[in-house]
């Protein structure tokens, strides 16, 4: 016989919350392992309570209402596990409760609204304008009008078509604060974009001045968009992790997060409301972001990206397998090359860097799936590797390692692989396409900078040479 798995309490609190002064939108897994767990870190006087909104799904809200917001943190590294239970988040709704996320804008307490929702979430354009023919946008611009210039309360629930996009509950929200004549806050978007938090200012105005001037100018007034670099690596739950955070902690969490315990949060801009003292978890308050916006995106993410590819061609699941065979770690070495002739290698300590992420790469229990890093393509390879290509064709370079990855995503794409993305339909559209004009059409919605006939050339040429060396990655770069 077996032995019965021991009887454990669930994750409970066992003392009031901290007030709520932040609100989060998009509680996540990355979310829980990042600003919730600095937050935590830092706050012992209970100061600093999160209120999160879920995303696309409410099944967060669902797990960690029951235990007060109450989740494991576990930190996995290459010689164990070690486990914190992280008390920040103090209320958890589904993303769609648009009332309950005005009247936490509205209130005075709240000082900080931090957000991740992905790049494709914002609904934005490069330029960081609302894409007006997107519908759901379309649909909450009318909507905005209605409620922010009607004599009502737009607190109000129930008597108003809701709103689908995250800008516009964000924007309505504002109004709220607006009339309620509470103090400005900052906006803080925690997601892979280049100068987020201006990229955010230009898009949430935008919102705001199709429906009030009034309201822009008082966004412009009161309200700082803070831009930040992110990182740490947290891959999916997965079903074993929940008992290993029960033998760890003694109790049962149906929604723990497993990470890695390397994490960094650099941070650009004002707190109006004032802020917790995050700098004493490690975080950076600098006053030039960029650097540190392109080391991360390039080295780190552009990395991912170009093993997610490469990797799947040949056969790898996880970042540990695809770094762990050479001919994906010369590429993404020689994409490293690349991207480093564009960076600050004193200020930035690259070698080092460079150094680090193999080591964090190389362990084998973070099981970062590679087809999790493979979606969304075109939004994450329009800011990871495209840059680094047009920089080196600007240098007089051929930027094949860079333009080798995007390659590898289209002939993964044509392996029929799936790989959920925003731009589904204009991919579809691209792959019905022959030739070079299905090239040409892919690399258009990645970044039209990059859709030029010589690149297209040069990109199909390596994607018959990936299939025709059954994925050989040197011989692809030799010649792209």
């Amino acid at each position: 016989m077996t032995a019965e798995a021991p009887v454990r309490p669930r994750l409970a609190r066992s003392a009031a919350p901290a007030p709520i002064r932040i609100v989060h939108l998009g509680v996540g897994a990355f979310h829980r392992a990042h600003q919730a767990w600095y937050t935590a870190a830092v706050d012992a006087d209970h100061q600093w309570g999160i209120a999160g909104f879920t995303g696309r799904s409410a099944t967060v809200a669902e797990q960690l209402a029951p235990q007060g917001g109450l989740f494991t943190l576990i930190e996995r590294s290459a010689s164990g596990d070690t486990a914190t239970v992280v008390d920040s988040i103090v209320e958890v709704n589904d993303g769609a409760e648009t009332d309950r996320l005005v009247k936490l804008l509205a209130a005075e307490p709240t000082a900080i609204v931090t957000l991740t929702i992905t790049e494709s979430g914002y609904r934005l354009g490069a330029d960081g304008t609302p894409d007006l023919g997107d519908e759901q946008v379309a649909h909450d611009l009318e909507v905005l009008g209605s409620r922010i210039a009607s004599s009502g309360d737009v607190l109000a629930a129930g008597v108003h078509e809701p709103l689908r996009t995250v800008l516009g509950r964000l924007v309505l929200g504002l109004a709220a604060r607006r009339r309620a004549g509470a103090a400005g806050l900052a906006i803080v978007p925690c997601d892979n974009v280049p100068d987020n938090g201006a990229w955010v200012a230009t898009g949430v105005r935008a919102f705001a001045a199709a429906v009030s001037r009034e309201l822009d100018e008082w966004i412009d007034a009161n309200v700082a968009f803070v831009s930040t670099s992110v990182d740490r690596i947290t891959p999916r739950t997965r079903d074993e992790d929940l008992e290993t955070a029960a033998a760890l902690t003694g109790y049962q969490d149906a929604s723990p997060v497993v990470t890695e315990p390397f994490h960094d949060w650099i941070l650009s801009g004002a707190f109006p409301g004032g802020r917790p003292a995050w700098e004493n978890a490690g975080a950076r308050f600098v006053a030039d972001i960029e650097p540190f916006e392109r080391r991360k995106l390039w080295l780190l993410n552009g990395a991912h990206s170009l093993l997610a590819y490469h990797g799947q061609l040949r056969g790898h699941s996880t970042v540990a397998e695809a770094v762990g065979d050479p001919e994906c770690t010369g590429a993404m070495t020689a994409f490293w090359d690349e991207a480093v002739a564009h960076l600050d290698a004193d200020e930035l300590r690259l070698d080092d860097y460079r150094a680090a992420l193999l080591d964090r790469f190389g362990n084998a229990r973070i099981e970062h799936r590679l087809e999790q890093i493979a979606m969304e393509g075109t939004a994450k390879l329009r800011v990871r590797l495209a840059p680094v290509y047009l920089a080196e064709r600007a240098a007089g370079r051929s930027g094949a390692a860079a333009l080798t990855g995007i390659a590898a995503w289209i002939a993964l794409l044509e392996s029929g692989a799936e790989m959920p993305d925003a731009q589904a339909s204009t991919v579809r559209a691209a792959l019905a396409e022959s030739g070079p004009l299905r090239v040409e059409r892919l690399l258009q919605a990645i970044d039209d900078r990059i859709a030029d006939s010589d690149t297209a050339m040069r990109t199909q040429a390596a994607v018959d040479l990936l299939k025709a060396s059954g994925n050989r990655l040197p011989n692809v770069l030799a010649s792209a």
